[in-house]
């Protein structure tokens, strides 16, 4: 075996082990002698070959952005209807979340509990994820009437806005209960409800009342 091919399957080897503890633990949670030890793999060769614990934490996050935007786009979504193309990203979300435990472990973690340290670099690496996001959107927006004087660029960045205190709702109730898994499966059933209301509002429009 070439040296280059060793190289690259030694990696490949310890990057198996940092997916296997950060698809379980949270980053702080997670160490690099867990690696080693689950791996079997000396310290020595992951250092030799990754910095350490914050290059292989980034390096699964971005296998977990990728993995997840190429499945998101091999489905071809036609966007036709709103709310029926809205109900099928949410599906392929949650598909991918239940079909990959430890991509969702990296995922939430992630976006609910980013190191400060390291909150730069994800947020870059979740900027192609967060394009193709921003692409279906779009598309979706495409299908609706907005009110007067609402643009779809408008309407796009209310949408992140809610999404980004949606998440950190999320966050301060996990820090309150502890309760990670639960909480998981709380946002991934109410976003659906958060989506609804941005498109359609919360109050149905009425004429006003006769004097």
């Amino acid at each position: 075996m070439k040296k280059q091919e060793k190289t690259q399957k030694t990696k490949e080897r310890i990057l198996a082990a940092a997916l296997a503890e950060f698809g379980s633990k949270s980053y702080d949670a997670a160490s690099v002698n867990s690696i080693c030890e689950a791996g079997q793999i000396p310290k020595g060769l992951l250092y030799h070959n990754f910095a350490g614990k914050d290059e292989l934490y980034l390096q699964c996050v971005k296998m977990c952005y990728d993995e997840m935007t190429s499945i998101m786009k091999a489905q071809s979504l036609e966007i036709r209807d709103a709310k029926e193309s809205l109900q099928q990203v949410l599906l392929l979300r949650q598909t991918f979340f239940q079909e990959n435990p430890g991509y969702a472990n990296i995922f939430f973690n992630a976006v609910l509990y980013p190191p400060r340290h390291l909150r730069q670099e994800l947020a870059q690496l979740r900027a192609a994820f967060d394009e193709y996001v921003r692409g279906l959107y779009l598309a979706i927006l495409d299908c609706l009437t907005l009110r007067d004087g609402i643009t779809k660029e408008a309407a796009l960045e209310y949408f992140f806005f809610a999404s980004e205190m949606f998440n950190e709702y999320f966050q301060r109730k996990a820090e309150e209960s502890g309760s990670y898994r639960e909480l998981i499966e709380d946002h991934e059933g109410r976003l659906s409800t958060l989506f609804d209301i941005m498109f359609y509002g919360v109050a149905k429009e009425t004429a006003p009342k006769q004097p």
